[in-house]
């Protein structure tokens, strides 16, 4: 927007950037405009996170092609809390200065009533104004259409704006490009409504160089929650990103200066296989959003699924840190008393549990030296297992050549 960069070099400035409380965490999906705060912030600007508890009760209907499921109070109250927790390992909430401020719109929306806002609000911003912008046009025009309560989440962001400018001098707002719609409505009211003037500054959506949406796996989104992405899935994501990609994403997701980033890209070139880039970033958004000792834990977790880690590693795990080290790979119950009587390899991995399709099979991979228990090859398909070979009395992990695992948990 015209004049911003001149206003921001006057002097600090506050600005904001709303986040919907849909879930009890955030998502990768949200570092960028997390890193945009950070930036703001480190640049001696004031900034205000926004949680929408008003507007995560309508959604927004901006790059959405369906309206969204409405939340009760309570579960958006329990998903504030979550955001507030993940947001404050990133900006530094402190009295005073340029010092973070979380706000929540449902403060000042909780006591307003229809007539006040259609009064206070409304008459200031024509319907033409609110059809022409692009995020209604192509819910009208697509098959699920535009609800009259979508249809006004832009006057309530927009007063949002007009509010923080108001009653906290806040003259920015920022966010991804496809809010542009939802702030710019803001500073028009802000304008008709007290002749004010206020700023915007947008960031471009992040794209994934083959087309594949940012932030997705397999499996769902990557969350910033541990409890619901593992540190060690976190990590990976990361550390599988492509060459493209990371070049643009340690650029927008660390604050490694250009000096420090062209360093790492000749290094990374000189030897593209060491993934020299994607580890410098899973390395450092890693510690950011959990703590050295998550990334520890993932290095670790890669390191004996991918190399040769420790089985010392794995015992130190907890129960639900192994099963969620293993999730996604084949995993078989044995039964614990049969165990600790003794059974031969090519029985226990072709009948108490269908590692392998037969006996014979099983036998033929031993003998060609392909099968591993407990990271240590077994050299004979007659060798006996107990549960002396159980880590935490529980698991056996069985690999075939380097990279397949299985895990045997006995009960």
């Amino acid at each position: 927007m015209p004049n911003t960069e001149e206003k921001l070099n006057e002097g600090m400035t506050s600005g904001y950037i709303g986040f919907d409380p849909t879930a009890d965490s955030l998502h990768v999906g949200h570092l960028t405009q997390i890193m945009t705060l950070i930036h703001f912030q480190n640049a001696g600007h004031k900034p205000f996170a926004l949680v929408g508890g008003a507007t995560g009760m309508v959604g927004d209907p901006s790059g959405k092609s369906d309206e969204r499921n409405l939340q009760t109070p309570e579960m958006i109250e329990h998903n504030l809390k979550g955001m507030k927790n993940q947001l404050s390992k990133f900006l530094k909430f402190e009295e005073g200065g340029n010092g973070a401020v979380m706000v929540n719109n449902a403060d000042w929306f909780k006591d307003m009533n229809l007539f006040t806002f259609i009064r206070d609000v409304g008459k200031h911003i024509t319907v033409n104004y609110m059809m022409a912008k692009d995020s209604v046009k192509r819910r009208l025009e697509g098959d699920s259409g535009l609800s009259f309560t979508e249809f006004c989440y832009q006057l309530i962001q927009g007063y949002d704006f007009y509010h923080l400018w108001k009653n906290e001098n806040c003259l920015v707002q920022m966010g991804g490009s496809d809010q542009w719609g939802n702030i710019v409505t803001g500073t028009e009211l802000i304008r008709r409504k007290d002749a004010g003037t206020a700023y915007a500054i947008t960031t471009q959506l992040i794209k994934k160089a083959d087309g594949t949406k940012f932030g997705k796996t397999e499996s769902g989104a990557v969350w910033l929650d541990p409890a619901k992405t593992s540190p060690y899935k976190f990590y990976q994501f990361w550390l599988n990103a492509s060459d493209d990609d990371v070049k643009k994403w340690i650029r927008i997701f660390t604050l490694k200066n250009k000096e420090e980033i062209e360093a790492l890209e000749i290094e990374h070139n000189a030897a593209p296989h060491l993934r020299i880039l994607q580890k410098a970033l899973a390395e450092d958004i890693t510690i950011k959003t959990h703590s050295a000792e998550a990334l520890e834990t993932a290095i670790k977790t890669s390191e004996f699924l991918f190399g040769n880690g420790s089985l010392e590693f794995l015992k130190s795990l907890s129960e639900n840190q192994v099963l969620e080290m293993f999730e996604g790979i084949p995993q078989f119950n044995i039964s614990k008393s049969e165990l600790s009587a003794g059974i031969d390899a090519a029985t226990l991995l072709a009948e108490k549990a269908t590692v392998f399709p037969s006996k014979g099979e099983t036998k033929k991979l031993i003998q060609g030296g392909g099968v591993s228990v407990n990271k240590e090859k077994v050299a004979d398909a007659m060798q006996v297992f107990n549960t002396e070979n159980l880590i935490n009395d529980q698991f056996i992990v069985v690999q075939k050549g380097k990279k397949n695992y299985f895990l045997l948990i006995a009960e």
